[in-house]
């Protein structure tokens, strides 16, 4: 269990010292930016978004208010489609359909609109290269404030002061989060104490919620841990550390999925009781309405881009009515959405969604107790209304080539200020405004817990708002929101 440590005190005990004739064999770790810079360059020149194409014979239906014709099926059927799902309560259908003159047939049908499912690369395991960890090599830190070993490599928990919300009796137990996301190792001796099992789910089409391809690199996983890796005396530990895991996959493990499967994700979510939602999933949708068809073909929709951020409000707002608090990646553009127009970033820029932009320190390793932590990520999205709050993401610009010791891990010092987390089968160092995000709904799910464990989604941002660290500007600013989130001003508010 954790012992009783307050912010840095464990830093000092570090093994920590330079070499300059190792190289590490592991591959740089950066952001997923080109995939995504790809789309705002796209918008901005007029041409259809790469990353976002058109689903074919996938529709969805969207009732004007929250309730679908009675009879959709059948009205559906003698179109020659196929109901594939209800989204209950917000009115939603997903349809199937072989005939090309389907959209313009189901048009007819009163009080709904058609629009066409889309498929999404929400975030693309190429360009995420991650720093692998040889876990074999990592002892147990002597004198290490807590007995999870790896917990002296998770700079974010200092950052947003975890450590120091666990010594205070909050560690949101009681608090369900779902994770959003591709695949999960089920199996992960950090997750498998957290996760509940029943009331996670797989929406992808022919894969399960078992993250299924053979390497570390796992991006539900990394998120998973982030959150609530259990305080077991193995591995790291989560920010909320006894909160419960609700596993949600809505992406391939390629990172790919439809739009359609997010929205069906968060509503399980609500309806296995989530107190929260965390979702490191973003994609751009062009504000011009091209898209690309599964051919290749340009097609230009300005109305269907209307229609989807219709249907992903609707179910967004209900999600928030129904008392979950809804956190989501800001981006990972290095784009400026106050000034950029061109796009629309899903889900964070979605009704009552907070948006996180990611901090990261440079050269943390060299000087732990005294490095900046909440510097802007090179790569986050800004812009003031954009970002509702920064928390610790992780970024690769440390310019040197020094090599550091910490216990038995060597590594460039780069590496040290990704954000380390659990992986398929192992563990792994990652950046992104994905690993941003779970800091934040870790943040949150300790307040809700020491609230209670129940707490209105406005009361949620709202204590997040008060608590937050000012780190930018005063007041709101572009690149922080409202200020780096904090754990522990989070919850002394409530006393």
């Amino acid at each position: 269990m954790y012992k009783n440590l307050t912010k840095r005190a464990a830093l000092p005990m570090l093994a920590l010292g330079l070499l300059l004739s190792c190289t590490p064999d592991e591959e740089q770790a950066t952001p997923s930016t080109a995939f995504n810079t790809d789309a705002t360059a796209n918008a901005a020149n007029g041409a259809a978004s790469q990353a976002v194409k058109i689903k074919k014979g996938h529709y969805m239906l969207i009732a004007s208010g929250s309730e679908l014709p009675a009879d959709l099926s059948s009205q559906v059927k003698g179109m020659k489609g196929n109901v594939t799902g209800i989204m209950k309560n917000v009115g939603i259908a997903t349809v199937t359909s072989d005939d090309p003159a389907f959209a313009a047939k189901a048009s007819k049908i009163k009080g709904v609109t058609v629009v066409p499912d889309l498929e999404i690369q929400w975030y693309n395991p190429d360009d995420m290269k991650v720093m692998a960890f040889d876990a074999e090599a990592f002892g147990d830190p002597p004198f290490s404030g807590d007995n999870d070993p790896y917990f002296e490599l998770q700079w974010g928990h200092d950052a947003v002061d975890a450590p120091q919300a666990w010594n205070a009796g909050h560690r949101g137990k009681g608090v369900r989060v779902a994770v959003l996301d591709g695949g999960f190792d089920l199996d992960h001796p950090d997750l498998a104490p957290n996760i509940d099992l029943a009331a996670s789910r797989s929406f992808v089409v022919g894969e399960e919620l078992q993250y299924m391809l053979n390497n570390t690199f796992s991006h539900g996983t990394h998120t998973a841990g982030t959150v609530a890796a259990a305080d077991n005396g193995f591995g790291v530990i989560g920010v909320a550390p006894e909160a419960e895991l609700i596993l949600v996959k809505v992406l391939r493990d390629s990172g790919s999925g439809s739009f359609s499967w997010m929205m069906q994700g968060i509503l399980h979510a609500v309806e296995m009781g989530a107190d929260v939602v965390n979702m490191s999933l973003g994609a751009s949708l062009p504000v011009n309405g091209k898209f690309l068809d599964e051919d290749g073909n340009v097609i230009n929709d300005t109305k269907a881009v209307q229609e989807l951020l219709n249907a992903i409000s609707k179910v967004t707002n209900y999600a928030t009515q129904r008392g979950v608090t809804l956190i989501a990646s800001a981006g990972n553009d290095a784009n400026n959405g106050q000034k950029d127009k061109s796009l629309i970033h899903i889900p964070s820029g979605s009704a009552n969604v907070i948006s996180i932009s990611a901090t990261a320190p440079v050269g943390w390793a060299l000087n732990p107790l005294t490095a900046n932590l909440d510097g802007l990520a090179s790569y986050s999205n800004y812009g003031v209304t954009d970002v509702d709050f920064a928390a610790p993401g992780g970024d690769a610009e440390y310019p040197g080539n020094e090599i550091v010791i910490i216990g038995p891990v060597r590594q460039y010092a780069y590496v040290f200020d990704l954000v380390f987390s659990t992986g398929n089968n192992g563990w792994y160092w990652s950046a992104g405004t994905s690993m941003a995000s779970p800091h934040a709904a870790g943040v949150a799910a300790i307040i809700i817990g020491a609230n209670g464990g129940d707490m209105d989604p406005a009361h949620v941002r709202a204590a997040l708002r008060a608590s937050a660290d000012d780190i930018g500007k005063p007041g709101r600013d572009p690149y922080f929101g409202h200020g780096r989130v904090n754990a522990f001003k989070g919850v002394s508010a409530l006393q």
